[in-house]
């Protein structure tokens, strides 16, 4: 009985694997970590995620390989674009987790995740991160360790990645875990010249000043008017 249960358990695990490789086999998917067998298997830690993803249980039965209901073709497509979202969603948490920091803090290391656009960051490696932990409002960024700033990704399919899936603790929380990583602070900044010679702050300053003054006098002006 417990070799029969065993052996179960094994296909079972063996079975979720299949939906995920193909999952991360796709162009844009590259972000994505492999979220262990387990950590999906355990519904302990899918807790809640049923209010949050249409057609829930089909969804499970997809990723973990077990869906056997016949669906027409549109239904199998809403399936399926529930499914990667439910994975997505329990990539966010799995990232948060001893094994999932350490999947995540190798894919920093070879920089699979790009490269800060910024010159001056000498080419830092950047991570993944959401501005909004709730789904549907922003695609996921880029947090750069050294400028400490996000920016867009560069390829276009990226941009397609809700940043819920990363949500807004998980950069923050890898390079605590990982203090290695965290790059040294660049004091390098950019220095506008004009033939040369540098800028004046006071030139700035006095520039500020005189929009400043400006934009009181159309305030003053519209104020006599209205009256």
């Amino acid at each position: 009985m417990e070799d029969q249960m065993s052996a179960g358990s094994s296909e079972s695990a063996e079975s979720t694997a299949y939906w995920i490789e193909w999952f991360q086999s796709l162009k844009g998917n590259e972000f994505y970590c492999d979220v262990d067998e387990d950590y999906i298997l355990d519904r302990f830690n899918l807790t809640g995620l049923n209010t949050e993803v249409q057609h829930y249980a089909l969804a499970f039965d997809m990723i973990t390989d077990a869906l056997e209901e016949d669906l027409d073709d549109d239904m199998r497509a809403e399936v399926e674009k529930s499914a990667r979202h439910l994975y997505g969603l329990i990539h966010a948490r799995f990232i948060l987790t001893a094994r999932g920091l350490t999947k995540m803090q190798e894919k920093f290391r070879h920089a699979e995740f790009g490269r800060c656009p910024r010159v001056l960051c000498d080419n830092q490696p950047v991570l993944p991160v959401g501005l909004w932990d709730v789904a549907g409002v922003k695609c996921v960024k880029l947090y750069c360790p050294r400028c400490e700033d996000v920016y867009n990704p560069i390829s276009r399919r990226h941009l397609a990645i809700d940043g819920a899936h990363f949500g807004t603790t998980f950069p923050h929380l890898l390079l605590q875990a990982y203090p290695n990583l965290m790059p040294a602070k660049t004091p390098k900044r950019y220095v506008p010249k004009i033939f040369g010679f540098k800028v004046h702050h006071i030139a700035n300053e006095h520039r500020k000043q005189d929009q400043l003054k400006e934009q009181m006098q159309q305030r003053l002006h519209q104020a006599q008017v209205n009256e």
